[in-house]
C-alpha cells in the first residue's frame, strides 16, 4: 500500500529587518577613502566670437604664463567694425553736444534733443561692443599652467564657444573622495588629512579639506569631499592618478555631535517604562539581543544615546515591536546609517 498526503509547508523565513551601523568620529581614521587626483585649476578655453584661426603658438605640453596669448583669430573685420563704430560715435557725440547748446535757446525741440541723446548713447554702446569683440579675437591664458590638449588646427574656422585647448595648473592638486552619510557630519572637525597615491606608495602627502558636498549620491548615499594639497617637491602627481585618503577628526566635548544619534523608531520600552532598549544584531548568528540604553536629548535626525551603544554595533530601526529577544532575522539591504562621537 502506498500512503498519500500533502507536502509539508515550507519553513517560514526569518523576518526581514532594517538596520543601521553605528559609527563615530574615529571611524574616519579607520577607513581609507579612494579617489583620483585632478588639477587644482583646469579649464577648456574657447573664443567668444567666430572667425578663422591665424595663430596657435602652443601644443600639448606647452607651459604658459598668465595672460600669455595661446590663440589668435583673424581680426581684420573686427578692426574695420571698430573704426566704423568710432566714426559713428564721434558724429553722434558732436550732434548731441550741439543739441545741448541749442536746447536752452529754444532752437531745437525737446523730442529732437531726446532723439539725438538716444543716438549718442546707442553709438557709444556699439563702439564699446565692437571694441570688446576685437579683444575677444585674442585668447589668453587665465592662469599659469600647462596645455594638456588641443582641439583645433591652425587656420581652421572657429565658432564661438568651440573648445580650442585645455589648460591646467598642476602646482596644486585636488583629490575627490566619497564619504558615507554616517560619517559626513564629522568632516567639519577633521584635523589631519593624508593622501597616498598608488604610484608613490612610500610617500604620504598632507592636505586639507577644500569643499564638502551638500547632496548625497542617490546610488551610494555618499557625499563628495574635495581635498587640496600642494604638489610635492620630489614627486609629480598627475591628473587622473589613483590613491586613497585618510581623515582624522576630533569632536569638541561641547559639540552637539557628542553622543550616539539613532532614529527615534529604533528605541522602545519594555514592561518597565522607565527603561529604554534597542535591538542589537549578532552579526555571526543573525539573531537579536535586547540591550538597555540611556537616552539623551532629541537631535535633528532622532534621539541621542548617552550610553549602551558602541561604534560598530548594528541595531534595528524599524518594526522593533514585532520581533523578540533571540530571534533570527534577515538584514535588509539599507543605505541608512547611524552616527556617533
Amino acid at each position: 500500500l502506498t500512503g498519500c498526503g500533502s507536502e509539508p509547508p515550507p519553513a517560514a523565513l526569518p523576518p526581514l529587518v532594517e538596520v543601521i551601523h553605528i559609527a563615530d568620529a574615529e571611524s574616519l581614521s579607520k577607513n581609507f577613502f579612494p579617489g583620483r587626483a585632478r588639477a587644482g585649476k583646469e579649464v577648456n578655453l574657447s573664443f567668444r566670437v567666430n572667425g578663422p584661426l591665424t595663430k596657435l603658438p602652443i601644443e600639448v605640453g606647452t607651459e604658459v604664463k598668465q595672460d600669455d596669448t595661446v590663440a589668435q583669430l583673424d581680426d581684420t573685420d573686427f578692426k574695420i567694425a571698430v573704426k566704423d563704430a568710432r566714426a559713428s560715435h564721434k558724429q553722434a557725440q558732436a550732434d548731441f553736444k550741439r543739441a545741448k547748446e541749442l536746447l536752452p535757446k529754444g532752437h531745437i525741440s525737446r523730442s529732437d534733443y531726446d532723439k539725438l541723446d538716444a543716438q549718442y548713447k546707442t553709438a557709444a554702446a556699439k563702439l564699446e561692443q565692437t571694441q570688446q569683440n576685437l579683444n575677444y579675437t585674442t585668447l589668453k591664458a587665465p592662469f599659469s599652467g600647462v596645455v594638456v590638449e588641443t582641439y583645433v588646427e591652425n587656420f581652421e574656422t572657429i565658432v564661438a564657444k568651440q573648445p580650442v585647448l585645455r589648460l591646467l595648473d598642476p602646482s596644486s592638486i585636488e583629490f575627490v573622495i566619497s564619504v558615507p552619510e554616517n560619517l559626513i557630519k564629522y568632516a567639519a572637525y577633521v584635523e589631519d588629512v593624508s593622501v597616498t597615491f598608488d604610484a608613490f606608495t612610500d610617500k604620504t602627502i598632507k592636505g586639507e579639506i577644500k569643499e564638502i558636498g551638500k547632496e548625497a549620491s542617490q546610488a551610494t548615499r555618499t557625499y563628495p569631499v574635495t581635498l587640496v594639497m600642494e604638489q610635492p617637491e620630489d614627486a609629480e602627481i598627475l591628473a587622473g592618478m589613483a590613491g586613497s585618503a585618510r581623515l582624522t577628526a576630533k569632536v569638541p566635548e561641547d559639540s552637539e555631535l557628542v553622543g550616539i544619534e539613532v532614529p527615534a523608531t529604533a528605541v522602545f520600552s519594555g514592561e518597565d517604562k522607565a527603561r529604554t532598549y534597542v535591538w542589537v544584531v549578532n552579526q555571526a548568528a543573525r539573531t537579536l539581543g535586547r540591550r538597555e540604553v540611556e537616552t539623551g536629548r532629541l537631535s535633528e535626525h532622532g534621539v541621542r544615546i548617552r550610553s549602551g551603544l558602541n561604534a560598530g554595533d548594528i541595531i534595528v530601526i524599524k518594526g522593533v515591536h514585532s520581533v523578540k529577544d533571540g530571534q533570527e532575522v534577515r538584514i535588509m539591504g539599507s543605505n541608512s546609517k547611524g552616527a556617533a562621537s
